[in-house]
């Protein structure tokens, strides 16, 4: 193959970008996450981003991570095995087990890189790995890159989930990965009913709490909480780029496992550490979920609520949730685009959800309203709604 040729194959495929006339992705953001978020020098309500319970902007935070500055510098330049490993990565590894109720965490610089590579670290070709249909890329990818037999169960199906699990009895290890939270729809998983069933066969249960932790849960705590779980066996991932308003993933379970990982995880070992200042961020982070969490908790769902009886009476077809998570389904790839141009041009951002992220003809405009936001711009975002339905949106 020539060079032309390799880059002609390696072109973007933008042929929607110019049937819509629109591109709702990479937008141009020029402030944080506060009430208004600023785009192209305009004034935007914010319905994107996961700052679930509001606290990604808080100055208490940024207070943190400016004091770890003045202390540590902006990175350590080295990878946490070599010398990288600040004294805040082993506070704050130990203070998220204890949030979450296990006996060790590791902390990547992304949880992509987290569940990424967490199966080339346990898993091996004579495994199988049995995966909800609706998991995550980057959970998606990890599994594919092992080499092993890889079982897709119908989502959130026990009944199938069991199926698959008596057909994989001839495997030396089980795996079985899910996620708490599925975040195009807001359905959450049966998991205490997954544990169960992973107990009787015999399998590890791996929970992607990426959407759950700081989210759900009578004190925010995540999916162990939230299902009654206690003495957890599994393996536990969550990114701290979302309701924890920071960066990073983690990796948690038995302390056994994560002091193995320690050694064998490359996607942690040849990774450069996660800066001291975000570090710091996501401690800050902790300590106001802990403390907090029942105000900030309520003003999450107060709006999530709203804005979904909304909808519904306004007629949208707006997919079953129990998350504060509301997503309207809009069909097609191209209506999908065009209903976030619509919104755009209204000056709410939202995410829309297309084919390969879902199912083709299935497309989602996701919508997530932070704690953050003022309760007169959740209502002027219920209002351009209805005008949109209506028919009457500028």
């Amino acid at each position: 193959m020539s060079i032309k040729e390799f880059y002609k194959q390696h072109l973007l495929n933008d042929e929607l970008i110019h049937k819509t006339g629109f591109n709702p992705y990479y937008v141009n953001v020029e402030s944080g996450l506060d009430d208004s978020l600023i785009i192209d020098g305009e004034e935007f309500i914010n319905l994107a981003s996961n700052n679930y319970i509001g606290i990604a902007n808080d100055e208490r935070i940024k207070e943190a991570t400016i004091n770890a500055i003045n202390k540590y510098g902006l990175s350590l330049c080295a990878t946490p095995i070599a010398s990288g490993c600040a004294d805040l990565y082993r506070n704050l590894s130990q203070q998220l087990s204890d949030f979450v109720g296990l006996e060790s965490s590791i902390i990547y610089p992304s949880c992509y890189q987290a569940n990424n590579g967490l199966f080339s670290a346990i898993a091996n070709k004579d495994d199988v790995i049995i995966i909800d249909r609706y998991a995550h890329s980057s959970l998606v990818e990890g599994v594919r890159a092992v080499g092993c037999k890889i079982r897709p169960f119908l989502h959130n199906n026990l009944e199938n989930l069991e199926k698959n699990l008596k057909n994989s009895s001839n495997h030396k290890q089980i795996f079985v990965v899910t996620e708490s939270v599925f975040s195009t729809e807001g359905s959450i998983a049966p998991f205490a009913e997954i544990v169960e069933l992973c107990e009787k066969y015999g399998a590890i249960p791996v929970i992607d709490d990426s959407h759950g932790i700081g989210v759900i849960g009578k004190t925010g705590k995540g999916i162990l909480e939230y299902s009654g779980i206690e003495d957890y066996q599994g393996i536990y991932t969550a990114s701290l780029g979302k309701s924890i308003g920071n960066l990073g993933g983690m990796i948690s379970g038995k302390r056994s496992l994560i002091e193995f990982m320690k050694y064998s995880s490359s996607h942690l070992m040849y990774s450069t550490a996660i800066t001291p200042a975000i570090l710091a961020g996501i401690e800050k982070a902790i300590n106001i979920i802990e403390e907090e969490f029942d105000v900030l908790g309520g003003i999450m769902w107060k709006y999530r609520n709203k804005l979904r009886n909304s909808l519904i009476e306004s007629g949208y077809n707006v997919k079953d949730a129990e998350a504060p998570i509301t997503s309207i389904v809009t069909g097609t790839s191209e209506k999908t685009i065009l209903f976030a141009k619509k919104l755009y041009e209204n000056k709410i951002l939202a995410t829309p959800f297309i084919f390969p992220s879902v199912p083709e003809n299935q497309g989602v405009i996701r919508m997530i309203v932070g704690a953050n936001l003022k309760e007169e711009t959740v209502d002027r975002a219920i209002e351009i709604l209805k005008r949109i339905k209506n028919n009457k949106g500028q």
